[in-house]
């Protein structure tokens, strides 16, 4: 699809200087410019790539003054914040490129399952008993929806998502590549013997609410009793495990390669650092920042805490305390040094 410099601009309602006719179908950083591609300049680091830049149209500021001419056949697009206007367009861009409709075969859709108006439906994708499926909403190649699921209006679940049974998600989420949602927490008992661990049966579900998005291959457990929440506006990078009995607050955060154990409640406006690991049955305050590789093994209550280290404590004197560590050679070289002064031989 094609959009020339005038349409563009009228999105943006910004002005064009040079040709409102050219057009472009792709994007491209500014510094890498091909014919027939858009792209913007708003960091004045990378100011001498407007005037070398083979892209056609390259959205700037109004307030960008040129020492010389752009290239002839680079048409300019002058807004009032070229970083946010270009980010628009990118949201423009995605919905358009994700805009499909219909039902590809070979797919399958169970006799009691519903389904909303405009939904994509891709080939492989398996949809379960009494499954609800709301408007517009996206289910790509390879996709299983279990029975009883509920999948919100304009969500989207991104090829290889396992959705299984009684689980619910809400409106206008997504969830990327390979991430399995309802499949057992980590629940056993060990025998009267003490020898071997007997599996308990985990009967509850995973209940995720609007706005949520969820990385790439992660996992989140169904709870033993009750549910595994993410509360609205929650998002979750790529490889992070919640486990079950879990809720995570309103709009935090946790990336990549983070774990937290079961039945521990998260607040909200959380940050969680990556590689954080959170001990079970634990609760974490709201507004707590948990710095990079962390180990959290008791409560965090103090809202707004920010802590860092294993075990994590305030960050502030895990950073003195680092200081101290790495001179810890030099200091035990000068206390042996006046251990051997006092007590000589």
């Amino acid at each position: 699809m094609e959009f020339s410099a005038q349409q563009i601009a009228q999105l943006l309602n910004g002005t064009v200087e040079g040709d409102e006719n050219v057009t472009v179908n792709n994007l491209s950083k500014i510094e890498e410019g091909k014919a027939k591609t858009l792209s913007f300049l708003s960091n004045p680091i990378y100011t001498n790539f407007i005037y070398t830049t083979d892209a056609s149209i390259v959205i700037v500021n109004k307030t960008l003054l040129l020492e010389k001419p752009v290239k002839a056949a680079c048409t300019l697009i002058r807004v009032d914040n070229a970083y946010e206007s270009f980010a628009k367009l990118l949201e423009i861009y995605t919905q358009i490129k994700g805009n499909k409709v219909g039902i590809e075969q070979p797919s399958f859709i169970s006799d009691n399952a519903k389904l909303g108006i405009d939904c994509y439906v891709g080939a492989f994708v398996y949809i379960g008993q009494n499954a609800k499926i709301g408007n517009n909403v996206k289910l790509y190649p390879n996709v299983y929806v279990g029975d009883n699921c509920e999948v919100g209006d304009n969500t989207t679940l991104f090829p290889g998502v396992k959705l299984y049974y009684d689980c619910t998600i809400g409106k206008n989420c997504t969830v990327h590549a390979g991430t399995v949602i309802g499949s057992d927490g980590f629940g056993f008992a060990p025998n009267n013997e003490g020898q071997a661990f007997v599996k308990v049966p985990q009967i509850g579900n995973v209940v995720i609410e609007d706005n949520v998005e969820i990385g790439s291959n992660s996992s989140i457990d169904r709870a033993t009793l009750g549910s595994t929440v993410l509360r609205k506006g929650v998002k979750l990078d790529n490889l992070v495990q919640i486990a079950h009995n879990v809720e995570i607050g309103e709009n935090t955060v946790i990336a990549g390669l983070s774990g937290v154990a079961g039945s521990t409640k998260v607040g909200k406006n959380c940050m969680i650092g990556a590689q954080v690991g959170i001990a079970g049955h634990l609760k974490i305050a709201n507004s707590v920042k948990i710095g990079g590789q962390s180990g959290v093994g008791a409560s965090i209550e103090k809202e707004g805490e920010i802590v860092q280290g294993t075990p994590a404590f305030n960050s502030g004197e895990f950073k003195r305390s680092y200081v101290l560590f790495r001179h810890l050679p030099k200091i035990n070289e000068k206390l042996n040094d006046l251990i051997k002064k006092s007590n000589p031989k």
